[in-house]
Protein backbone atom coordinates (compact mmCIF):
# COMPACT_ATOMS: atom_id res chain seq x y z
CA UNK A 1 0.00 0.00 0.00
CA UNK A 2 1.54 3.37 -0.93
CA UNK A 3 2.45 5.57 1.66
CA UNK A 4 0.18 8.15 2.27
CA UNK A 5 2.17 10.26 4.58
CA UNK A 6 2.50 13.79 3.44
CA UNK A 7 5.65 14.81 1.94
CA UNK A 8 7.95 17.52 2.22
CA UNK A 9 8.38 19.73 -0.77
CA UNK A 10 10.78 19.88 -3.25
CA UNK A 11 13.67 21.88 -2.56
CA UNK A 12 13.18 25.50 -4.20
CA UNK A 13 15.11 25.51 -7.56
CA UNK A 14 15.66 28.11 -10.16
CA UNK A 15 16.19 25.57 -13.29
CA UNK A 16 14.12 25.86 -16.00
CA UNK A 17 11.30 24.32 -15.62
CA UNK A 18 7.43 24.31 -15.16
CA UNK A 19 5.74 27.84 -14.05
CA UNK A 20 5.25 28.00 -10.22
CA UNK A 21 2.37 29.60 -7.80
CA UNK A 22 5.37 30.90 -5.52
CA UNK A 23 7.31 34.19 -6.02
CA UNK A 24 10.87 34.11 -7.31
CA UNK A 25 13.57 36.15 -5.76
CA UNK A 26 16.42 37.18 -7.31
CA UNK A 27 19.02 38.02 -4.38
CA UNK A 28 21.90 40.36 -4.27
CA UNK A 29 21.82 41.52 -7.82
CA UNK A 30 23.53 45.37 -8.90
CA UNK A 31 21.31 47.48 -11.02
CA UNK A 32 22.98 50.25 -13.09
CA UNK A 33 22.47 52.79 -10.63
CA UNK A 34 24.99 50.84 -8.31
CA UNK A 35 22.60 49.46 -5.55
CA UNK A 36 22.93 46.27 -4.75
CA UNK A 37 19.18 44.89 -4.55
CA UNK A 38 16.34 41.85 -3.84
CA UNK A 39 14.22 41.57 -6.62
CA UNK A 40 11.17 39.40 -5.29
CA UNK A 41 8.78 38.33 -8.25
CA UNK A 42 4.82 37.03 -8.48
CA UNK A 43 2.22 36.72 -11.40
CA UNK A 44 4.64 37.79 -13.84
CA UNK A 45 5.90 40.70 -12.38
CA UNK A 46 8.28 42.82 -10.39
CA UNK A 47 6.27 42.54 -6.70
CA UNK A 48 9.00 44.41 -4.87
CA UNK A 49 12.43 45.84 -5.02
CA UNK A 50 14.56 46.15 -1.54
CA UNK A 51 18.27 46.37 -0.39
CA UNK A 52 19.85 43.24 -0.43
CA UNK A 53 18.54 40.67 2.17
CA UNK A 54 15.57 43.26 3.33
CA UNK A 55 13.36 41.32 1.64
CA UNK A 56 14.46 37.52 2.42
CA UNK A 57 12.75 37.84 5.66
CA UNK A 58 10.49 34.54 6.45
CA UNK A 59 12.74 32.16 4.88
CA UNK A 60 12.47 30.02 1.37
CA UNK A 61 8.68 28.99 1.97
CA UNK A 62 7.64 32.55 2.49
CA UNK A 63 9.87 34.32 -0.48
CA UNK A 64 9.30 30.90 -2.74
CA UNK A 65 12.31 30.02 -4.94
CA UNK A 66 15.77 31.84 -4.73
CA UNK A 67 18.41 32.87 -7.47
CA UNK A 68 21.78 34.05 -5.98
CA UNK A 69 22.34 37.02 -8.33
CA UNK A 70 25.05 38.35 -6.65
CA UNK A 71 27.92 39.17 -9.10
CA UNK A 72 25.56 39.57 -11.94
CA UNK A 73 24.26 43.23 -13.17
CA UNK A 74 19.95 43.12 -13.28
CA UNK A 75 18.76 44.64 -16.55
CA UNK A 76 15.68 44.64 -18.42
CA UNK A 77 15.87 41.65 -21.07
CA UNK A 78 16.54 42.51 -24.47
CA UNK A 79 14.10 42.17 -27.51
CA UNK A 80 14.45 40.53 -30.88
CA UNK A 81 13.13 43.46 -33.31
CA UNK A 82 14.36 41.76 -36.49
CA UNK A 83 14.81 38.02 -37.18
CA UNK A 84 14.40 35.90 -39.97
CA UNK A 85 12.90 32.45 -38.71
CA UNK A 86 12.50 30.83 -42.10
CA UNK A 87 15.84 30.81 -42.90
CA UNK A 88 17.98 31.02 -39.79
CA UNK A 89 20.36 27.94 -39.18
CA UNK A 90 20.50 26.91 -42.82
CA UNK A 91 24.06 28.12 -44.16
CA UNK A 92 25.41 24.55 -43.50
CA UNK A 93 22.31 23.26 -45.41
CA UNK A 94 23.60 20.77 -48.32
CA UNK A 95 21.85 22.40 -51.72
CA UNK A 96 19.15 24.46 -51.89
CA UNK A 97 17.63 25.52 -48.37
CA UNK A 98 14.57 23.32 -47.14
CA UNK A 99 10.97 24.59 -46.65
CA UNK A 100 9.39 21.66 -45.88
CA UNK A 101 7.64 22.72 -43.12
CA UNK A 102 9.31 20.54 -40.31
CA UNK A 103 12.05 21.72 -41.61
CA UNK A 104 10.61 25.53 -40.74
CA UNK A 105 9.61 24.43 -37.58
CA UNK A 106 12.54 23.16 -36.24
CA UNK A 107 15.03 25.43 -37.78
CA UNK A 108 12.53 28.33 -36.41
CA UNK A 109 12.27 26.69 -32.54
CA UNK A 110 15.66 26.49 -32.24
CA UNK A 111 16.45 30.41 -33.21
CA UNK A 112 14.48 31.18 -31.20
CA UNK A 113 15.70 28.72 -28.29
CA UNK A 114 19.44 30.69 -29.11
CA UNK A 115 18.10 34.27 -29.40
CA UNK A 116 16.32 33.43 -25.77
CA UNK A 117 19.59 32.37 -24.12
CA UNK A 118 20.62 35.39 -25.33
CA UNK A 119 18.37 36.92 -23.66
CA UNK A 120 15.62 38.27 -26.33
CA UNK A 121 11.82 36.90 -24.47
CA UNK A 122 10.58 38.42 -27.21
CA UNK A 123 11.38 38.03 -31.14
CA UNK A 124 9.96 39.45 -34.42
CA UNK A 125 10.57 37.23 -37.31
CA UNK A 126 10.04 37.93 -40.71
CA UNK A 127 8.44 34.86 -42.86
CA UNK A 128 8.16 35.10 -46.79
CA UNK A 129 5.00 34.66 -48.14
CA UNK A 130 4.17 33.69 -51.61
CA UNK A 131 6.51 32.48 -54.40
CA UNK A 132 7.39 28.56 -53.69
CA UNK A 133 7.23 28.94 -50.41
CA UNK A 134 3.19 29.39 -50.23
CA UNK A 135 2.19 29.79 -46.77
CA UNK A 136 3.77 27.09 -45.33
CA UNK A 137 7.01 28.63 -43.55
CA UNK A 138 4.13 30.65 -42.20
CA UNK A 139 2.52 28.00 -41.18
CA UNK A 140 5.52 26.66 -39.51
CA UNK A 141 6.53 28.92 -37.75
CA UNK A 142 3.27 29.77 -36.29
CA UNK A 143 3.64 26.13 -34.82
CA UNK A 144 6.89 27.06 -33.43
CA UNK A 145 5.60 29.96 -31.79
CA UNK A 146 2.77 27.91 -30.19
CA UNK A 147 5.43 25.44 -29.00
CA UNK A 148 7.31 27.92 -27.36
CA UNK A 149 4.90 29.81 -25.56
CA UNK A 150 5.70 30.36 -22.09
CA UNK A 151 9.67 30.35 -22.99
CA UNK A 152 9.67 33.24 -25.30
CA UNK A 153 7.37 35.66 -26.81
CA UNK A 154 7.48 35.14 -30.71
CA UNK A 155 5.24 37.20 -33.50
CA UNK A 156 5.34 36.89 -36.78
CA UNK A 157 5.71 39.45 -40.08
CA UNK A 158 4.52 38.19 -43.42
CA UNK A 159 6.72 39.34 -45.59
CA UNK A 160 5.53 39.24 -49.89
CA UNK A 161 7.88 39.62 -53.03
CA UNK A 162 5.54 41.41 -55.55
CA UNK A 163 2.60 43.12 -54.47
CA UNK A 164 1.45 45.62 -58.03
CA UNK A 165 0.56 44.76 -61.24
CA UNK A 166 -0.47 41.21 -62.84
CA UNK A 167 2.15 39.36 -60.51
CA UNK A 168 0.81 41.06 -57.80
CA UNK A 169 -2.63 40.52 -57.26
CA UNK A 170 -1.74 36.98 -56.26
CA UNK A 171 0.55 38.25 -53.89
CA UNK A 172 -1.80 40.59 -52.62
CA UNK A 173 -4.07 37.53 -51.80
CA UNK A 174 -1.45 35.40 -49.86
CA UNK A 175 -0.54 38.76 -47.76
CA UNK A 176 -4.15 39.23 -46.58
CA UNK A 177 -4.48 35.16 -46.52
CA UNK A 178 -1.04 35.33 -44.20
CA UNK A 179 -3.08 37.88 -41.30
CA UNK A 180 -6.01 35.86 -41.43
CA UNK A 181 -3.77 32.54 -40.75
CA UNK A 182 -2.32 34.73 -37.52
CA UNK A 183 0.53 36.66 -39.04
CA UNK A 184 0.81 39.87 -36.25
CA UNK A 185 2.61 42.52 -38.73
CA UNK A 186 2.30 43.44 -42.49
CA UNK A 187 5.68 43.51 -44.10
CA UNK A 188 7.62 43.81 -47.41
CA UNK A 189 10.22 44.39 -49.31
CA UNK A 190 9.22 47.38 -51.63
CA UNK A 191 12.84 47.99 -53.05
CA UNK A 192 12.48 44.60 -55.11
CA UNK A 193 9.01 45.85 -56.55
CA UNK A 194 8.36 47.43 -59.99
CA UNK A 195 6.36 49.90 -58.30
CA UNK A 196 7.82 50.46 -54.93
CA UNK A 197 5.21 53.46 -53.85
CA UNK A 198 2.75 51.38 -54.96
CA UNK A 199 4.09 48.38 -52.60
CA UNK A 200 3.95 50.30 -50.14
CA UNK A 201 0.24 51.59 -50.66
CA UNK A 202 -0.82 48.32 -50.52
CA UNK A 203 0.87 47.29 -47.96
CA UNK A 204 -0.70 50.39 -45.66
CA UNK A 205 -3.96 49.30 -47.10
CA UNK A 206 -3.93 45.70 -45.83
CA UNK A 207 -1.97 46.85 -42.54
CA UNK A 208 -5.08 49.22 -41.87
CA UNK A 209 -7.69 46.69 -42.57
CA UNK A 210 -6.57 44.46 -39.40
CA UNK A 211 -5.19 47.07 -37.71
CA UNK A 212 -1.54 45.94 -38.27
CA UNK A 213 1.88 47.46 -37.50
CA UNK A 214 3.94 47.59 -40.62
CA UNK A 215 7.31 46.40 -40.98
CA UNK A 216 9.25 47.03 -43.98
CA UNK A 217 12.72 45.99 -45.45
CA UNK A 218 14.85 48.90 -47.37
CA UNK A 219 18.23 50.31 -48.19
CA UNK A 220 16.61 53.76 -48.19
CA UNK A 221 19.10 55.05 -50.70
CA UNK A 222 16.30 57.24 -52.20
CA UNK A 223 15.49 59.92 -50.22
CA UNK A 224 12.50 60.89 -52.67
CA UNK A 225 11.06 57.20 -52.07
CA UNK A 226 11.35 57.24 -47.74
CA UNK A 227 9.68 60.99 -48.49
CA UNK A 228 6.80 59.46 -50.13
CA UNK A 229 6.99 56.60 -47.97
CA UNK A 230 7.12 58.95 -44.54
CA UNK A 231 3.91 60.79 -45.76
CA UNK A 232 1.43 57.40 -46.61
CA UNK A 233 3.07 56.54 -43.25
CA UNK A 234 2.05 59.39 -40.94
CA UNK A 235 -1.48 58.50 -39.64
CA UNK A 236 -1.38 54.60 -39.27
CA UNK A 237 -1.45 52.96 -36.15
CA UNK A 238 -0.22 51.17 -34.27
CA UNK A 239 2.95 52.10 -36.51
CA UNK A 240 5.41 51.81 -39.15
CA UNK A 241 9.11 50.53 -38.97
CA UNK A 242 11.93 49.86 -41.63
CA UNK A 243 15.16 48.58 -41.64
CA UNK A 244 18.00 47.94 -41.98
CA UNK A 245 18.14 51.42 -43.88
CA UNK A 246 22.18 50.98 -44.61
CA UNK A 247 22.28 53.53 -47.36
CA UNK A 248 21.02 56.12 -45.54
CA UNK A 249 24.20 56.68 -44.19
CA UNK A 250 25.62 56.80 -47.71
CA UNK A 251 23.75 59.90 -48.68
CA UNK A 252 25.05 63.53 -48.42
CA UNK A 253 24.74 64.69 -44.68
CA UNK A 254 21.99 67.45 -45.72
CA UNK A 255 19.62 64.65 -47.67
CA UNK A 256 20.06 62.29 -45.01
CA UNK A 257 18.96 64.82 -42.26
CA UNK A 258 16.26 66.29 -44.12
CA UNK A 259 15.00 62.68 -44.80
CA UNK A 260 15.53 61.38 -40.47
CA UNK A 261 13.37 64.61 -39.81
CA UNK A 262 10.56 63.79 -42.03
CA UNK A 263 11.10 59.96 -40.35
CA UNK A 264 10.82 61.33 -36.80
CA UNK A 265 7.81 63.75 -38.08
CA UNK A 266 5.88 60.47 -39.38
CA UNK A 267 6.52 58.48 -36.45
CA UNK A 268 8.28 55.80 -38.56
CA UNK A 269 10.84 53.58 -35.83
CA UNK A 270 14.44 52.11 -37.80
CA UNK A 271 15.50 49.17 -36.68
CA UNK A 272 19.27 48.97 -37.62
CA UNK A 273 21.27 45.46 -37.87
CA UNK A 274 25.18 46.22 -36.81
CA UNK A 275 25.59 42.34 -37.05
CA UNK A 276 24.91 42.25 -40.75
CA UNK A 277 22.38 42.26 -43.35
CA UNK A 278 19.82 39.90 -43.95
CA UNK A 279 18.10 38.28 -47.29
CA UNK A 280 15.50 41.10 -47.76
CA UNK A 281 17.98 44.14 -48.74
CA UNK A 282 20.65 44.47 -51.11
CA UNK A 283 23.62 45.91 -49.38
CA UNK A 284 25.41 45.81 -45.54
CA UNK A 285 26.19 48.61 -43.61
CA UNK A 286 24.20 50.10 -40.42
CA UNK A 287 22.04 52.75 -40.27
CA UNK A 288 23.33 56.59 -39.28
CA UNK A 289 21.84 55.66 -35.83
CA UNK A 290 23.24 59.27 -33.95
CA UNK A 291 21.55 60.97 -36.78
CA UNK A 292 18.89 59.19 -36.69
CA UNK A 293 18.30 59.40 -32.72
CA UNK A 294 19.70 63.43 -32.87
CA UNK A 295 16.28 63.85 -35.29
CA UNK A 296 13.78 62.15 -32.74
CA UNK A 297 13.75 59.10 -34.29
CA UNK A 298 12.96 55.63 -32.54
CA UNK A 299 16.39 53.68 -32.97
CA UNK A 300 16.27 49.60 -31.91
CA UNK A 301 18.74 47.63 -32.87
CA UNK A 302 18.03 43.46 -34.00
CA UNK A 303 20.28 40.95 -35.39
CA UNK A 304 19.27 40.03 -38.97
CA UNK A 305 20.46 36.75 -40.06
CA UNK A 306 20.87 33.64 -37.91
CA UNK A 307 23.39 31.81 -39.57
CA UNK A 308 21.81 31.71 -43.29
CA UNK A 309 23.51 32.87 -46.66
CA UNK A 310 23.23 36.28 -45.81
CA UNK A 311 25.52 36.05 -42.62
CA UNK A 312 26.69 31.94 -41.87
CA UNK A 313 28.49 33.38 -38.58
CA UNK A 314 25.25 35.69 -37.44
CA UNK A 315 24.81 35.27 -33.95
CA UNK A 316 21.66 36.08 -32.62
CA UNK A 317 23.06 37.93 -30.06
CA UNK A 318 21.12 41.38 -28.98
CA UNK A 319 23.81 42.07 -26.54
CA UNK A 320 26.42 41.87 -29.49
CA UNK A 321 24.50 44.80 -31.21
CA UNK A 322 24.40 46.67 -28.48
CA UNK A 323 28.46 46.28 -27.80
CA UNK A 324 29.00 47.19 -31.79
CA UNK A 325 27.03 50.35 -31.44
CA UNK A 326 28.88 51.35 -29.02
CA UNK A 327 32.42 50.39 -30.09
CA UNK A 328 31.77 51.29 -33.77
CA UNK A 329 28.90 53.81 -34.01
CA UNK A 330 29.68 55.76 -31.11
CA UNK A 331 26.64 55.47 -28.51
CA UNK A 332 26.81 55.62 -24.92
CA UNK A 333 26.70 52.01 -23.47
CA UNK A 334 23.53 53.00 -21.78
CA UNK A 335 22.12 54.28 -25.55
CA UNK A 336 23.15 51.61 -26.93
CA UNK A 337 21.49 48.93 -24.46
CA UNK A 338 18.30 50.66 -24.73
CA UNK A 339 18.23 50.19 -28.62
CA UNK A 340 18.18 46.19 -27.87
CA UNK A 341 15.75 46.72 -24.75
CA UNK A 342 13.50 49.77 -24.52
CA UNK A 343 13.47 50.89 -27.95
CA UNK A 344 13.40 47.13 -29.32
CA UNK A 345 10.24 46.40 -27.14
CA UNK A 346 8.63 49.80 -27.68
CA UNK A 347 8.81 48.79 -31.70
CA UNK A 348 7.43 45.46 -30.98
CA UNK A 349 4.26 47.21 -29.06
CA UNK A 350 5.56 45.61 -25.43
CA UNK A 351 5.31 47.17 -22.44
CA UNK A 352 7.95 48.72 -20.97
CA UNK A 353 10.45 47.35 -18.24
CA UNK A 354 12.40 48.80 -15.79
CA UNK A 355 13.21 47.15 -12.50
CA UNK A 356 10.66 48.49 -10.38
CA UNK A 357 7.54 47.17 -8.52
CA UNK A 358 4.84 46.74 -11.18
CA UNK A 359 6.88 46.69 -14.70
CA UNK A 360 6.59 42.99 -16.39
CA UNK A 361 9.27 40.30 -14.72
CA UNK A 362 11.27 40.39 -17.80
CA UNK A 363 14.74 40.27 -17.16
CA UNK A 364 18.38 39.77 -17.70
CA UNK A 365 20.85 39.19 -15.32
CA UNK A 366 24.68 39.42 -16.41
CA UNK A 367 27.59 38.58 -14.99
CA UNK A 368 29.46 42.14 -13.91
CA UNK A 369 28.96 45.41 -12.15
CA UNK A 370 29.04 48.13 -14.87
CA UNK A 371 26.77 48.01 -18.04
CA UNK A 372 30.17 48.86 -20.20
CA UNK A 373 31.62 45.94 -18.58
CA UNK A 374 29.03 43.33 -19.27
CA UNK A 375 28.48 44.50 -23.19
CA UNK A 376 32.19 43.94 -23.20
CA UNK A 377 31.72 40.10 -21.70
CA UNK A 378 28.38 39.17 -21.54
CA UNK A 379 29.33 35.40 -21.11
CA UNK A 380 27.31 34.44 -18.32
CA UNK A 381 23.82 35.30 -18.33
CA UNK A 382 20.19 34.40 -16.70
CA UNK A 383 17.26 35.03 -18.28
CA UNK A 384 13.60 35.56 -16.46
CA UNK A 385 10.30 35.36 -18.59
CA UNK A 386 7.15 35.87 -17.33
CA UNK A 387 8.64 35.82 -13.62
CA UNK A 388 10.69 32.90 -14.03
CA UNK A 389 14.28 31.55 -15.10
CA UNK A 390 13.56 30.19 -18.96
CA UNK A 391 16.98 29.98 -19.94
CA UNK A 392 20.97 29.94 -18.32
CA UNK A 393 24.14 30.11 -19.49
CA UNK A 394 27.38 30.00 -17.36
CA UNK A 395 31.01 30.69 -18.78
CA UNK A 396 33.92 29.83 -16.15
CA UNK A 397 37.26 31.11 -16.72
CA UNK A 398 40.26 29.44 -15.06
CA UNK A 399 43.87 30.35 -15.14
CA UNK A 400 46.89 28.00 -14.56
CA UNK A 401 47.63 28.81 -10.78
CA UNK A 402 50.89 31.55 -10.26
CA UNK A 403 52.97 33.08 -7.21
CA UNK A 404 51.19 36.19 -9.56
CA UNK A 405 48.17 36.02 -9.07
CA UNK A 406 48.28 34.73 -5.47
CA UNK A 407 50.42 37.84 -4.37
CA UNK A 408 48.43 40.17 -6.11
CA UNK A 409 45.30 39.01 -5.43
CA UNK A 410 43.99 38.87 -8.46
CA UNK A 411 39.99 37.94 -9.56
CA UNK A 412 39.42 34.59 -10.02
CA UNK A 413 35.52 33.45 -11.34
CA UNK A 414 35.12 30.33 -9.59
CA UNK A 415 31.98 28.00 -10.43
CA UNK A 416 28.16 27.58 -9.03
CA UNK A 417 28.00 31.35 -8.29
CA UNK A 418 24.10 30.65 -9.26
CA UNK A 419 21.85 28.50 -7.39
Amino acid sequence: MPDSQPQPPPPPSSSPGPADASSLLLCGARLTDGRTVDVRLGGGRIEAVGTAGSLAAGGARACGARVDLSGYLLLPAPAEPHAHADTALSADADGPVSYEPQDVQRRATEAALLQLGHGATAVRAHVRVGDVQGLGALAAVLQARRALRGLAELTTVAVPRVLTGVAGADGLAVLRDAVKMGASVVGGRPDLDPDPAGYVEAVLEVASEHGCPVDLHTDAGDPARLARLAAMAGGLRPGVTLSPCGDLGRLPSEVASRTADQLAAAGVAVVCLPQGGCGGVDRRGAAPVRLLRAAGVRVAAGSGALRDVSNPVGRGDPLEAAFLLASRYGLAPEEAYDAVSSSARAVLGLPEVRVEAGFPAELLAVRGDRLAGALSLAYSRVVVHRGRVVARTSAVREYCSSAASVELGLPRQGRGEVS
